[in-house]
C-alpha cells in the first residue's frame, strides 16, 4: 500500500531520470536499431543485433531491453533467448523508410537541442540562448549552430519536413485556403530579403523564434507586400491564456529560451502582434493537437 509520500517520490524519480529515456531513444536511432529490425524478415536477438551494428553484446542487450519497456520494441521468446522486433510506434515514426519518420528530427534534438538544454539554468539566469556555451557560437547568431555544417543544415531541414509529414495535412486543412491563389511559405532571411508579393503568407513555427519587436517588424513587412484581401496563416503551439499549459507548449517555450530569442505565446499575444501590424479578421482554430492555426486578412 502506498504511503502519502510514495506518489510524490515516484513523480520525482520519473522527472529526474527523464533525460535517460531521451538518451535511450536517441542512441537507438543513432545506432540504427530500428532501421536494422525493419530490414530483416524475423526478430533478432541481442547478439545478432550487436554483430550487425558492430556494438557490444552487453550494451546492446541493455539498450534493447530498455527500448522494450518504453514500447519502442516488442520481444518474443526464442528458446532461452529474447528476440526483438519494432513496435508499431517505431515502425511508424522511427524507421527512416516510413513516410512519417521522425528520425532526422530526433538526431537534431540529440546533437543540438539536448546540448543547449544542459545549460538551462544559465539560460534562465541570463535570459538568452546558450549557443555560446554549447557550441562556442555568439548567442545572436541563432541559426549558425543549426547550420554549422552542410550535413547539420540538411538534417535540420529534413527534420522540419518530418514534422509536417505528421501535422501538415491537419494544419493546412483547418481553414479553406482556396480563395488564396498565390501562397508563399515564408523562409530565408525575411528581415532583409525582398518579400515576394502573394495572396497568403504561411508562417509555420517562425514567430516563436523571435522577440515581439522582431515579430512586429516581420509582420509589418509582410503586410506591405501582401495583396489587398490577402492574409497570413500562422501555425504555432499555443499556450492557454493563463499560461498554465499545455505542458508540451511550456517546454517548447523553454526550448525557445535556450535556442532562440523568442517564446511560445497565448492567442491574445498573437492577436496583438498580428492586428497591430494591420491585419484584421483574426481567426483562431484549435486542432486538438500540438499546433494550432491562425488566419488573419489584410
Amino acid at each position: 500500500m502506498e504511503g502519502p509520500g510514495d506518489r510524490a517520490y515516484k513523480l520525482l524519480n520519473e522527472y529526474s531520470h527523464g533525460f535517460m529515456v531521451s538518451q535511450v531513444l536517441f542512441a537507438a536511432c543513432d545506432l540504427g536499431v530500428f532501421d536494422l529490425l525493419a530490414e530483416v524478415p524475423e526478430p533478432l536477438d541481442a547478439t545478432e543485433v550487436a554483430v550487425r551494428l558492430g556494438t557490444s553484446p552487453h550494451g546492446t542487450e541493455l539498450l534493447l531491453d530498455a527500448c522494450t519497456s518504453l514500447e519502442l520494441l516488442s520481444v518474443e521468446a526464442r528458446g532461452q533467448r529474447a528476440a526483438y522486433r519494432n513496435s508499431e510506434l517505431s515502425r511508424t515514426f522511427l524507421v527512416r523508410a516510413s513516410p512519417t519518420s521522425q528520425h532526422n528530427m530526433l538526431l537534431y534534438l540529440s546533437r543540438t537541442t539536448y546540448l543547449c538544454w544542459s545549460h538551462l539554468a544559465a539560460a534562465v539566469r541570463e535570459g538568452k540562448n546558450q549557443y555560446r556555451r554549447a557550441f562556442g557560437i555568439p548567442s545572436e547568431k541563432l541559426f549558425t549552430a543549426i547550420y554549422r555544417s552542410e550535413a547539420e543544415q540538411l538534417q535540420f531541414m529534413r527534420g522540419l519536413a518530418e514534422i509536417w509529414s505528421v501535422h501538415g495535412t491537419g494544419v493546412m486543412t483547418t481553414f479553406d485556403l482556396s480563395p488564396f491563389r498565390l501562397i508563399c511559405d515564408l523562409g530565408g532571411d525575411f528581415f532583409k530579403d525582398r518579400l515576394p508579393e502573394a495572396d497568403l503568407y504561411i508562417l509555420a513555427r517562425v514567430l516563436h523564434d523571435w522577440t515581439d519587436e522582431k515579430c512586429s517588424q516581420l509582420l509589418a513587412r509582410i503586410y506591405q507586400s501582401c495583396k489587398p484581401g490577402g492574409g497570413i496563416l500562422v501555425v504555432e503551439s499555443l499556450l492557454e491564456e493563463d499560461r498554465r499549459g499545455p505542458l508540451t507548449t511550456q517546454l517548447y517555450s523553454l526550448n525557445m529560451l535556450v535556442q532562440t530569442e523568442g517564446r511560445e505565446r497565448t492567442p491574445s499575444a498573437y492577436r496583438h502582434l498580428v492586428c497591430t501590424a494591420g491585419f484584421q479578421d483574426f481567426q483562431l482554430k484549435k486542432t486538438g493537437k500540438i499546433y494550432d492555426v491562425i488566419l488573419a486578412r489584410k
